[in-house]
Formats: C-alpha cells, sequence, structure tokens
C-alpha cells in the first residue's frame, strides 16, 4: 500500500482508477464508504445503504483526519483502500462501545464526485465594486459551480435550496457586461440556469414562474427543444392547452423522435378530447335549461 503520510500512519491502495483532477482543499465532496476493524467482515460505519448522500465539505463535514487527508489524494470515480493508524482515526481512546483503544481502521472509500467551492465562497464574500473586478472566466466558474450545487439539491429534491443556488447563478450572469465576442459563452450559461429554474419551479407547483423562466431561455436561443418543452409543461399546468400543444409542436420540430415531446403531445390530445366533449355536454345541458 502506498505510505500517504510518510509516517505509515495512511496508507492507500486503488481498487479502480479516477479521472481527471484530485479534491482540492475546501472542496465538497460526495462519496460512498464503508469502515472496518480488524479481523471483521461487517462494517461498523458506511453509508453504502441510503438512497441519496450527503454532500460533505473537506474541513468542516468529515470528523476523522485520515479520511480528509485520503480523500486529497482521490480523483472523480476512484475506488480505494486506506488504513488509519489510531492517530489518523479514533486515537488512543476509541469511540466506545463500536471502536476499541488504539484501534486501527480500514476504510474502502468510492469519490462519486466533487464541487470546488473555494473559488465560489471566496467570490461571494467580496463587495459587488470588487466583483465587478474578476475576470469573465471565473466569474462563469462561479456561476457553473452555483449551478451544479443547486444540480446536487435538486437531485436530492431539496427543490427550494436548488432555486436559492439557481438564482444566485442567474443573477450573477444578469450582471455581466462581455465583450460581443464572449456574449456567446455568457449567454450558453444563462440557458442552462434558466432551463433550471424553469424545471424547479414546476417541481415547487408554480407554473407561472417556470413559464417565465422558459420564456428567457427562449430569448437568447428560439429553437432550444428543452425550453420550448418546460414551456409547454408549465402551460399544460396553468390549463393552457392550445398555447402548451403549438409549443410542442414547435419542440417536435427541433426532435421529431424525442419520447418525452411525443408522449405530452399524445396526452395533450386525449385531454383535449375530452375538454372539448365536456364543454359540448355543458352547452347542450345550458340549452335544455339545466343549472350550470
Amino acid at each position: 500500500m502506498q505510505d500517504v503520510t510518510g509516517d505509515h500512519g495512511v496508507l492507500k491502495e486503488i481498487i479502480r482508477a479516477g479521472s481527471g483532477e484530485t479534491v482540492p482543499p475546501d472542496a465538497s465532496i460526495l462519496v460512498k464508504f464503508s469502515g472496518y476493524l480488524e479481523h471483521m467482515d461487517r462494517p461498523f460505519d458506511t453509508n453504502c445503504y441510503r438512497r441519496n448522500h450527503r454532500l460533505m465539505k473537506l474541513g468542516e463535514d468529515i470528523t476523522l483526519g485520515g479520511m480528509e487527508i485520503g480523500l486529497l489524494t482521490m480523483k472523480k470515480g476512484e475506488l480505494a483502500r486506506f488504513l488509519f493508524k489510531p492517530r489518523y482515526a479514533f486515537g488512543a481512546a476509541g469511540c466506545p462501545p463500536l471502536i476499541p483503544p488504539n484501534a486501527t481502521v480500514l476504510f474502502e472509500i468510492e469519490l462519486l464526485d466533487f464541487l470546488d467551492s473555494a473559488e465560489s465562497d471566496e467570490f461571494f464574500n467580496l463587495t459587488p465594486e470588487q466583483q465587478a473586478q474578476f475576470p469573465l472566466q471565473k466569474v462563469l466558474k462561479v456561476a457553473e459551480t452555483e449551478r451544479e450545487f443547486g444540480n446536487y439539491l435538486f437531485r436530492q429534491e431539496h427543490f427550494m435550496d436548488a432555486r436559492e443556488r439557481y438564482k444566485r447563478a442567474s443573477s450573477l450572469l444578469l450582471r455581466v457586461n462581455a465583450e460581443e465576442a464572449e456574449q456567446v459563452r455568457v449567454d450558453a450559461a444563462k440557458i442552462l440556469v434558466f432551463l433550471n429554474l424553469s424545471f424547479t419551479y414546476l417541481k415547487l407547483e408554480q407554473p407561472a414562474r417556470a413559464l417565465a423562466y422558459g420564456e428567457k431561455a427562449l430569448k437568447l436561443d428560439e429553437k432550444n427543444a428543452k425550453a420550448l418543452f418546460r414551456c409547454a409543461q408549465a402551460c399544460f399546468s396553468l390549463a393552457e392547452y392550445e398555447r402548451a400543444r403549438d409549443f410542442l409542436v414547435k419542440a417536435q420540430k427541433q426532435q421529431p423522435f424525442n419520447h418525452c415531446i411525443n408522449n405530452e403531445l399524445k396526452k395533450l390530445a386525449s385531454l383535449t378530447f375530452v375538454w372539448r366533449s365536456l364543454c359540448f355536454r355543458h352547452h347542450q345541458s345550458c340549452v335544455h335549461g339545466e343549472l350550470c
């Protein structure tokens, strides 16, 4: 095993190599882990059976020194086995009743993903005047980080928190004054954020806001199939069926074989038929003098 610390306190064996850069300090990480005592087959601690894994920030949420040191050596997708000596684990006292004194522990860790939030945290601690001095590349990186945090929160179904991350990214991008040659990159970043805000507002059952953000995306790219689809979904929820159909037909022109678009058109056709039938019956009942 590789001696990570130089004193044999943290030893590492790579089971499956990862890719990309290693985890930077202050990153927020997403991991699966299982911890074992010597001569034990069952883990004393694991999160492998959880449906959703919590995003943890280095320097704040990791309690074992050895684990933090080990994570800083890992790449995305990597699976590794670590051996932590007591001073890098639970110390001389252990952690009764599970962990005996002076215990060496083994951890298997899989790094699912990580987000480098240091630059984003630094940026939002600045004044608006200082933020305006940041180069465009860094501003786009901060906006991307906020969007990625929003994506993680969305997948965890924390839609209110995801919305706030997306809105931070949106407000940042709307303040950017880019040269014409660079505006394409800014607009592309805006479209991604507007689409995610539209989807989030649909989840929050606020279709009018979802429609507004979908239309913001369409102002930047009128042929964007995803934006057209989001607008259609919002109109569907608002019972604006003809408008929903118009959006879906435009989306279908861009992606004629898209399963979701075609299914939504079928659903809308069926609903429209029922709605028109009800309207006809309602009209007939009024003609015959019945209460409406």
